[in-house]
């Protein structure tokens, strides 16, 4: 049996980061999530890839905010409970819930927040006769590291912020890189589009629009993807076809613990803490839905934020909290003294 005040299943970034926002009112949390480490998708699906609107980072790898979001909870111990799925959620009394895994590991917390990003899912594949004999053979549905590329061919296939980004980034890593897809129009960030038209006349990257992957060819391993563009068929020699047209997300077990779901994602109450239809359970981050909602990794820390200050006051109801800037009362300062901590501070500026 594992108690905690909060349990947050999900350790992606805003998961993470609720730990800190916890931690600061002094909130015990306890993390669940389905990988075999904290980081959800940036660390499973792309640790390399650079991120570039988390604040005061130009650009920052994914994998390095991951660390730092687990160096800046560290001081407050979270414990975690990984490689196992959250799969039936109970409320025992008015004070209780209870999370029960798949491996059978029974948690129990007075509020629970649901930070498990898109949930379980799976990359959506092209529609290839003989796709499967080429996976983990050539066909890659992630980058995980880029340097499994070095030196390489690679054909990337999609029209969206993940194909652009990988193609720009494998530009200066791979010995060749394609990118096709089947619009003249891309679905990405317009920067990252004048970047590859700017690699294409560099003549870094092969750019081939509007065209289709329609099959893949070697013998044992991909030696080849053969491209249809305007009725004509080519093949390109390759050693990688990597396919990023999105991710199939999926809620698993979370769909049927009871709460409100629209279009595969939880609502939730945005003008309050974020809290869904069940008392005491919250969704933060890219799980939730609500009108104007983005699915950004700032987003997600702004719910974290004030979904904590919703649990401290169900933790601690009728105690008034007053707000208190870490720049003036440090991390570790919320049990000294407030006057010496704005000493310090003026001090300093002196």
């Amino acid at each position: 049996m594992i108690e905690t005040d909060l349990l947050i299943i999900g350790a992606g970034p805003t998961g993470l980061f609720a730990v800190f926002e916890a931690g600061l009112l002094k909130i015990k949390c306890h993390i669940i999530d389905a990988l075999p480490q904290p980081g959800g998708q940036l660390a499973e699906l792309y640790p390399k890839k650079p991120i570039f609107d988390i604040p005061g980072y130009p650009s920052v790898g994914a994998g390095e905010l991951v660390d730092n979001l687990m160096g800046q909870i560290k001081q407050f111990q979270p414990g975690f409970t990984l490689a196992e799925t959250a799969e039936t959620l109970t409320k025992i009394d008015d004070e209780w819930f209870e999370v029960v895994t798949n491996k059978g590991t029974v948690h129990r917390a007075k509020a629970v927040a649901i930070a498990g990003g898109l949930g379980t899912f799976e990359p959506r594949k092209p529609v290839l006769e003989n796709l499967a004999d080429y996976e983990d053979k050539g066909v890659e549905y992630f980058v995980k590291d880029p340097e499994h590329f070095r030196n390489k061919r690679v054909v990337i296939a999609g029209g969206g912020d993940s194909a652009l980004d990988w193609s720009i980034f494998l530009a200066d890593v791979a010995s060749e890189v394609t990118l096709v897809h089947r619009r003249n129009e891309f679905r990405g960030a317009l920067d990252s589009v004048d970047k590859v038209q700017a690699l294409r006349n560099q003549g870094k990257i092969n750019l081939i629009t509007p065209a289709e992957i329609v099959a893949l060819k070697g013998d044992g391993k991909l030696e080849a993807v053969t491209i249809e563009r305007e009725g004509e068929r080519t093949d390109v020699e390759t050693d990688f076809f990597v396919p990023l047209f999105g991710l199939t997300p999926k809620l698993g077990e979370i769909a049927n613990w009871g709460l409100e779901i629209d279009k595969n994602s939880i609502v939730v109450n945005n003008a309050l803490d974020y809290q869904t239809n069940i008392e005491g359970v919250y969704a933060i981050g890219d799980i939730n839905t609500y009108p104007g909602k983005l699915k950004l990794i700032l987003c997600g820390f702004h719910e974290a934020t004030l979904m904590c200050q919703s649990v401290y006051q169900r933790l601690n109801p009728g105690k008034k909290y007053v707000l208190k800037y870490t720049t003036v009362s440090g991390v570790d300062g919320f049990d000294g003294s407030r006057k010496e901590a704005e000493k310090a501070v003026v001090k300093k500026i002196d």
